[in-house]
């Protein structure tokens, strides 16, 4: 029996390597959204602990400067979270269009196995048929010169 060669595996193999670095890109964007989602969270925890600071500072005492640094700070907060907010909107595009990359890339492997598939199975009934000719051949030859 022949060996089966598929004629495009070098670029079957290319599209492999390509989806596994695609992979490896969607993997590190996740990555950076997660940080900035955490970095995200940990400024409202902040700005949560300013406003209760800022409660206690109205209950208990009534230093000026104290209650308006507070409030400064939370308005600092608020803008650091609405630029956080903004990092975090641009990682997940990010991560949208590394996602359709690799969704593509995907389609690309697939279609190149199916293709590999294809020709495999076409190997196969090549060789099948091929055997059923030999066979044939053989049976002409034996049956053939019994007969004389």
């Amino acid at each position: 029996m022949a060996r089966f060669q598929f004629r495009m595996q070098s670029v079957l193999n290319l599209k492999i390597r390509l989806e596994e670095q695609q992979k490896n890109a969607f993997a590190a964007a996740k990555k950076r959204l997660d940080d900035e989602i955490e970095k995200l969270s940990a400024l409202y925890k902040r700005k949560e602990a300013y406003e209760e600071e800022g409660r206690r500072m109205r209950d208990a005492t009534l230093s000026v400067q104290d209650i308006l640094d507070n409030e400064t700070a939370i308005v600092r907060m608020k803008e650091y979270i609405d630029a956080q907010t903004e990092k975090v909107m641009l990682c997940e595009q990010e991560l949208e269009a590394e996602r359709i990359k690799m969704v593509e890339m995907m389609q690309e492997r697939k279609t190149y196995e199916r293709l590999r598939e294809k020709a495999f199975e076409q190997f196969l009934e090549d060789e099948k048929h091929e055997e059923g000719v030999i066979n044939d051949e053989h049976n002409s030859y034996v049956y053939g010169t019994k007969e004389e």
